[in-house]
C-alpha cells in the first residue's frame, strides 16, 4: 500500500512551468524535479532557462527549454505541441508567468490603454492561452492538474494597483471556473496566492524589512515548492477550485499590511 509520502511523488509526470527562468518559477521547477517530474521550462529569456534546466537535471530529471512569450498565443500553442512531441503527454500546467508591469503605482487617469493591455495579458491572458492549449491533451489523457500562481493582491485591493490586482483577481475566478467546468473530467485546478517574496532591495525597503508581516520575515522561494508539489500530486485529487494563501499570516493579520502600501500612513 502506498504511503502518504509515496503519493506526493510525481514520477513519470510531465510539467509545463511558465515563468521558469528565475525566482519563484525556478524554485518551483526544482521542487517538481525533486518530486520526480520532468519539466518543460518556458519563459522569454533563454540563458535563465538554461540555468533552471541545469538545476532540474542535477536531480536526475529531464528539462526541455522552450523560450516562449506567453502573451503570444501562437508561441504558446507551439510550446504545447513541442512538449507533446518530446514527452507524449502533459500532466501538469503551472501558470506562473506574470508580474508588475508599466502602469503599476500610477494614478488611474495616468494609465494608458497599452499599459492596461500589457498588464492584463501578462498576468491573466497568458494563463488563458496556456490552459486553452493544454486542456485538450488532458482530456484525452483522462485528467491533469492546473495550478495558477496568483497573489495576495488578487484577494484585496492595493493603492494605485489597478492592473496587477485586477488581473490576479481574474486569475482566481478563472481557476474556479476551470474547476467547475472540468471537475468530472478528473482535471483539478487550484490557485496559489503568495505573499511577499522579494527579489530586489527595493522590495525589501518598501516592506520595511518584513515588520508588517506577522511572522516577522519575508517568504523564501523554496517555501513555495512543497505546496505546489502537494497540489500537483494525487493527495490533492479531491481539492479543486481553491486558492491557497502562503504569506506568513499577512492576510490573516488584520491591520497589516492594510492596502498593501505600508509606506503610506494610514
Amino acid at each position: 500500500m502506498a504511503t502518504i509520502l509515496d503519493k506526493l511523488r510525481l514520477d513519470g509526470k510531465v510539467v509545463i512551468m511558465t515563468g521558469a527562468g528565475r525566482g519563484l518559477g525556478r524554485a518551483m521547477a526544482i521542487a517538481l524535479a525533486e518530486a520526480g517530474a520532468d519539466v518543460v521550462a518556458a519563459a522569454r529569456t533563454q540563458p535563465q532557462l538554461e540555468q533552471t534546466a541545469h538545476q532540474v537535471e542535477a536531480h536526475g530529471r529531464r528539462c526541455l527549454v522552450v523560450p516562449t512569450d506567453v502573451t503570444d498565443s501562437g508561441q504558446v500553442n507551439a510550446l504545447v505541441e513541442q512538449t507533446v512531441g518530446e514527452f507524449g503527454r502533459i500532466d501538469i500546467l503551472v501558470n506562473n508567468a506574470g508580474g508588475a508591469t508599466s502602469g503599476y503605482g500610477k494614478d488611474l487617469p495616468d494609465i494608458t490603454d497599452e499599459e492596461w493591455r500589457v498588464g492584463i495579458d501578462t498576468n491573466l491572458t497568458s494563463a488563458f492561452y496556456c490552459t486553452r492549449a493544454v486542456i485538450p491533451h488532458m482530456l484525452r489523457q483522462g485528467g491533469g492538474k492546473i495550478v495558477n500562481i496568483s497573489s495576495g493582491y488578487g484577494l484585496r485591493g492595493g493603492r494605485n494597483n489597478y492592473i496587477y490586482a485586477s488581473a490576479k483577481a481574474g486569475l482566481t475566478n478563472f481557476t474556479r471556473s476551470l474547476a467547475l467546468s472540468y471537475a468530472r473530467a478528473n482535471i483539478q485546478a487550484n490557485c496559489i496566492a503568495p505573499g511577499i517574496f522579494p527579489h530586489s532591495q527595493e522590495m525589501i525597503q518598501m516592506w520595511r524589512g518584513a515588520q508588517y508581516i506577522p511572522v516577522g520575515r519575508f517568504g523564501r522561494d523554496e517555501e513555495l515548492g512543497p505546496l505546489l508539489v502537494f497540489l500537483c500530486s494525487e493527495l490533492s485529487d479531491y481539492m479543486t477550485g481553491e486558492t491557497v494563501v502562503i504569506d506568513g499570516g499577512g492576510l490573516a493579520g488584520g491591520h497589516a499590511p492594510t492596502g498593501l502600501a505600508p509606506s503610506i500612513p494610514l
